[in-house]
């Protein structure tokens, strides 16, 4: 892991800690839960939500309020908006996706779950999702939530990714590996 990767993951890790800890004695998991997966969607659907976070060019104050303005908009917990607001005060907000990925893990742990992270061509359909994750139960020992990216690029395939163990069976890395073997035998 390179060195800012691994700082950003143990800054996130401990305010995910704190806002975990904070929801569970509150018995509030659950809108944890509905504001990590707000957050997510706002990471992935918004570049300037991504350019607000990541930009040098906006002050503590201004990402500050525009943080309490979007959580207002967003209906977060008191717990999560005030994490945010602290997160811009003190210039961690670059650490905002780290901090949705661990909490999301941190959940998933709660209620015994193994996320997957699954990269396909196409969207996967329910009964697909569905196969995949019942599938991968029987691999885990353990319920697995799948995270789903959709990367074209791919081709074909999927690629999997549960904790640290990865399966690539696109057909990209298929034709990387055949190229490869081609050069080696020309």
């Amino acid at each position: 892991m390179s060195e800012p990767a691994s700082i950003s993951t143990g800054i996130a890790g401990r305010y995910a800690s704190a806002v975990f800890e904070i929801a569970r004695e509150g018995k509030d998991l659950k809108t944890l839960e509905t504001d990590v997966n707000a957050l997510d969607a706002a990471l992935s659907d918004s570049a300037d939500f991504r350019t607000l976070i990541d930009s040098p060019l906006y002050g503590r104050d201004e990402q500050a309020a525009a943080m309490a303005e979007i959580a207002k908009k967003m209906k977060l917990s008191t717990t999560v908006a005030s994490t945010i607001q602290l997160m811009a005060k003190k210039r961690r907000l670059f650490v905002l996706p780290a901090l949705v990925t661990t909490l999301r893990n941190m959940l998933a742990e709660e209620r015994g779950e193994v996320t997957a992270e699954v990269t396909s061509a196409t969207a996967l359909t329910k009964a697909q999702s569905d196969k995949l994750a019942k599938t991968l139960k029987a691999q885990v020992g353990a319920d697995v939530s799948i995270k789903q990216t959709v990367d074209e690029s791919i081709i074909g395939g999927l690629i999997v990714k549960v904790g640290s163990k990865m399966i690539d069976t696109s057909i990209k890395s298929k034709l990387n590996a055949l190229q490869n073997t081609m050069k080696e035998v020309g």
